[in-house]
Formats: structure tokens, C-alpha cells, sequence
């Protein structure tokens, strides 16, 4: 009775033996694709956080600006640049500021950073590639933009963070390609406006100069061309603000430099916009008095050196 006992217990244990292997074998495959989808689920949670990085970036970019004195824009540097940036970036760019993106000037500025591509280059590092977003406030009111610059930003895990290591900047695209002019050959300037203008008209009055000597006092001793030109959406009903361009002779601004004559009752005189060989462009005295709709707009365009003054036609 022994003796038959063997060959049924060896039997039992290799049933048993072969019963365990699949049950590992099915584990295997739900186990990967968990795995995968963990693994992507992450990688769209870095990209996240990578554009949320160089968004915030790029709301920063205002604050420094690299017209400033040296000393300037390197505290500026580090009080808005630190905790974006990698230390070595950063005293890269204390370094040599101008290698660092950030405001150029009063007008436009930059407004924000736009991603448009994310690409993972290892585990810990991204590329980043946008544009910088430049704005004025005509911009800020209607959309938008004045310039742009393309920016290509590497992203690096550092620690348990993750900051801008590396930055290229690209060329500003041509800002007027949108933009629309007005040519004036008779007197010679050329005026840019934003492509919101398309449609825009001129109208074409005179200024009067008024005697300051005793002998003729009040009298018209000095007249020329006041040429406006007009949004296209200003109506009788509702007029907006003209650009008001006075011309004067190089002689007539002369005289009324040394207070020969004035103009209108403003204590202070016209205010020069540029000038060429035989003319001399001037922005009235209190021309946006009465705060029309699109005053803001038209200081604006005058702030960024719209008028470029071009030869003259007129006889001499």
C-alpha cells in the first residue's frame, strides 16, 4: 500500500507546478499598459507645468527694462528673473543684459510669451518654442500686436524644479508689414498708422499766427496748412480724435521760436514732430483737449515717431 502512494503524490505537485505558470503569464500585459499610460499621463502633466513656466516668464518681461542704467537692470534682473531661471542663465545674462529678453523701450512692450510648440527633448529637459507678444495700448484695447519675436527656451529639471536654462531669441518680425501710410509728397512726411486706420480720410484746414508785438497785437501775421487725418469710423454724430499735423516753413517755426507770434491761447506752443529741408511738422498745443473717443489711441501713435518726414515736392 506504500508503494502506490509515491507515483499519486509526485502527481499532484507537477499538476500543481504547471496550473501556477499562466497565471503570471496573463499578469504580465494589463500591468504594461498601465504602466504606458501612467507614463503619459505624467508627461502631459510636465508639459502643463513647462508652459505654465514660461507663461509666468513672460508676464515678467515688462518689469526689466534694458534701456535702464546697468546697475538698474540687474537688480531688476534678479528681483523678476530669479525664480524662473536657472542660476547659470541667470549670471549669464547679469553678464551681458543685452542677451536677455525684456522691455527695449517706453512703447511697444513685450505683453506675454506664446507658446506654440512643446518637445520633450530627454526626462529632464524640454524645448520650448513661441513668440514674444508686444503690445501698446492701442493693443491692450483692441487686441492684437505690434510686434513680434520668435523665442526658443530650453526647460531643465533642476533639483525638484523645473527652470529656464537656456534662451534664443530671434528677429522681431517686420511690425509695419500690417500697418497701413499715409503720404503727404507735397510737403514731404509719411505717416504710419495701425491697420485699424484702413479706410482713414484727410482733411485739410488752416492754423493762424498771432501778432506778439504791441504795434499789432491780435493781428494774423502767420498762416499754414493743419492737415488732420480722420479714423474711419468718426461720424457728425460721433466724432472721434483727429492726428492734427500743423506745417510749418523752416522760417515761420523760426520766428515763432523767438515769440514772434503764437498760436491759439495755450501757454505753450506746438510741439515738433520732425522736420526735412523745407518744413517742419508740429503736434498742436492741447490738440486732444476735449477727450474723444480714440484720444488715447491717437497719443499712442504719435508716442511711437509715426511721422517720417521724406523729400518735399513743393517749390521753394
Amino acid at each position: 500500500m506504500r508503494k502506490l502512494l509515491v507515483p499519486v503524490l509526485l502527481a499532484s505537485v507537477t499538476l500543481s507546478g504547471c496550473a501556477y505558470v499562466p497565471a503570471n503569464a496573463y499578469q504580465e500585459e494589463p500591468q504594461t499598459s498601465q504602466a504606458v499610460q501612467q507614463s503619459d499621463k505624467d508627461d502631459e502633466a510636465v508639459k502643463k507645468a513647462v508652459v505654465s513656466l514660461v507663461e509666468s516668464f513672460g508676464k515678467k518681461l515688462q518689469m526689466v527694462s534694458l534701456a535702464a542704467p546697468i546697475d538698474l537692470i540687474r537688480e531688476s534682473m534678479k528681483e523678476h528673473y530669479s525664480e524662473f531661471v536657472t542660476p547659470a542663465l541667470l549670471e549669464a545674462w547679469l553678464k551681458d543684459p543685452q542677451t536677455a529678453p525684456g522691455r527695449l523701450g517706453s512703447s511697444p512692450w513685450p505683453d506675454r510669451i506664446e507658446v506654440q510648440q512643446v518637445e520633450k527633448q530627454s526626462d529632464d529637459a524640454y524645448q520650448v518654442k513661441g513668440e514674444i507678444i508686444e503690445i501698446t495700448s492701442v493693443e491692450l484695447q483692441h487686441g492684437g500686436a505690434a510686434a513680434k519675436r520668435p523665442i526658443t527656451l530650453t526647460v531643465r529639471k533642476t533639483g525638484e524644479r523645473w527652470l529656464i536654462d537656456a534662451v534664443e531669441l530671434g528677429a522681431y518680425e517686420d511690425a509695419q508689414a500690417e500697418s497701413i501710410q499715409y503720404e503727404n509728397t507735397e510737403y514731404g512726411f509719411r505717416f504710419v498708422l495701425p491697420s485699424s486706420w484702413k479706410g482713414f480720410t484727410v482733411v485739410t484746414d488752416k492754423w493762424e499766427g498771432l501778432s506778439l508785438e504791441e504795434s499789432q497785437s491780435g493781428k494774423v501775421v502767420a498762416t499754414g496748412p493743419m492737415i488732420s487725418i480722420r479714423h474711419p469710423q468718426w461720424t457728425a454724430q460721433q466724432p472721434r480724435q483727429d492726428i492734427p499735423i500743423m506745417v510749418f516753413t523752416v522760417d515761420q517755426w523760426d520766428q515763432l521760436s523767438q515769440e514772434k507770434f503764437h498760436i491759439g491761447a495755450a501757454p505753450v506752443g506746438p510741439r515738433e514732430l520732425g522736420r526735412n529741408a523745407k518744413y517742419v511738422f508740429a503736434l498742436p498745443a492741447r490738440y486732444n483737449f476735449a477727450f474723444l473717443p480714440g484720444y488715447e489711441e491717437v497719443e499712442e501713435i504719435l508716442n511711437n515717431n509715426s511721422l517720417q518726414p521724406i523729400e518735399s515736392s513743393a517749390s521753394s
